[in-house]
């Protein structure tokens, strides 16, 4: 799956992943490929992703997930 991270200056993160674990308002979830489509608001924290075996972070103050056909677009504040 494809993952996207946007501030409004650029695309900061580009690429396949395995998973993706996103700080929801409603606490942390996890995305796996072929998740259903969704829409969430994201609380300050820890977007972690697993790419080529290795477990990447980045740090956020908050923003917004939009997950669809195997892409997860992660719009942050």
């Amino acid at each position: 799956m494809t993952l996207k991270i946007i501030s409004a200056e650029k695309i900061e993160f580009e690429g396949t992943v395995d998973s993706v674990t996103l700080p929801g308002t409603k606490g942390l979830f996890q995305v796996l490929k072929n998740h259903a489509a969704l829409i969430s608001s994201l609380s300050q924290g820890t977007i972690t992703y697993v790419t080529g075996g290795e477990t990447q972070t980045r740090e956020i103050l908050g923003g917004i997930a939009d997950i669809k056909n195997n892409v997860v677009s992660v719009c942050l504040y």
